[in-house]
């Protein structure tokens, strides 16, 4: 008599605590297959994982299973299952590897696309590093003509003294600030999200020094390959992302550039006013010196003429 032979069933039960969406992922990354694709297993229909297995193999799987989060259970096989899914899944099980330790796969639907939808307004969906940069990078562009046009507007206004134009200006302008801000936002999380943190981290954008330096943090850790928790990876950078990403570059360093000149021209404009300051003060010991040589001229001029009197009046 042969021995008894298992297979792994499940309902679409999961164990306490655990999140679907989890549960799904960890599937998805077990299985190697799809997020999209595991949907199938969760329609509340019985789905035989793995079947004709030993009680020490059926163990083996269960474990791996259970660590996914979902609540799958070891049954007996019967001793005649005759139908044409059986057919195809022993023809699949012949190409599997022998070892008992190897993951468990299934066929578990069509091929449903790679990569996420992209979605800039809001907090769902991924982005990567590059991405990051470009979009960052649009919103730059974007904001920096719209903020040259309202301060030459303010500029005017002050002019003209017109406060209810002032007041006006400085909504819009308000208003303008918080769009960039909430858009901002938006591609932190995603940003966040591609790494496998939580969205919420980009509080810490509001902590004094840590708020300097998380920017940066997030320019440089990678995201993560395959789908994690917030769903499947972004689609690959194309030509436009890489452009505008290293825009950057060009940007930082006219900003640099920009920098260095204007400390060489406060430099040379504080040596210019050192040497006009120092100019001005010899030129008043000068006149000073003259006007007090004056007097004693006059005196030298009044002794001689004191001693000319005497002799006109000795001539007369």
């Amino acid at each position: 008599m042969s021995d008894p032979r298992y297979k792994i069933v499940f309902d679409g039960a999961l164990q306490p605590g655990v999140d679907i969406t989890t549960a799904k992922l960890n599937l998805a990354d077990l299985f190697k297959s799809e997020v999209a694709s595991i949907e199938r297993l969760f329609n509340g229909s019985t789905v035989a994982l793995k079947r004709d297995l030993s009680h020490s193999d059926a163990q083996t799987y269960l474990q791996a299973l259970n660590k996914t989060g979902i609540d799958a259970r070891i049954e007996a096989e019967t001793a005649i299952e005759l139908n044409l899914s059986d057919v195809r899944e022993q023809s699949a099980a012949v190409a599997e590897p022998s070892s008992p330790y190897a993951p468990p796969r299934a066929s578990v639907g069509e091929t449903f696309a790679a990569f996420a939808p992209l979605k800039p307004f809001g907090v769902e969906g991924r982005i990567g590093r590059l991405r990051f940069l470009a979009w960052t990078m649009v919103v730059t562009l974007v904001s920096l003509p719209i903020i040259s046009i309202f301060a030459l507007i303010a500029v005017g206004l002050v002019s003209a003294e017109s406060t209810s134009g002032l007041i006006i200006g400085g909504i819009v302008a308000l208003f303008l600030g918080l769009a960039l801000i909430v858009i901002s936002i938006f591609f932190t999380v995603q940003r966040l999200h591609d790494i496998g943190w939580s969205g919420w981290l980009w509080l810490l954008t509001l902590v004094p020094f840590v708020g300097s330096i998380f920017p940066f943090v997030i320019m440089v850790v990678p995201g993560n390959t395959g789908a994690n928790r917030y769903g499947p990876p972004p689609p690959p950078n194309n030509t436009a992302v890489k452009v505008l990403s290293a825009l950057w570059i060009v940007f930082i360093g006219l900003f640099f550039m920009g920098g260095i000149l204007g400390g060489i021209s406060a430099i040379q404009q504080e040596y210019e006013t050192s040497l006009e300051s120092s100019y001005d003060s010899g030129s008043v010991t000068t006149d000073e010196v003259e006007v007090e040589d004056e007097p004693a001229a006059n005196s030298t001029d009044d002794a001689a003429e004191a001693a000319q009197a005497p002799v006109d009046s000795a001539q007369e």
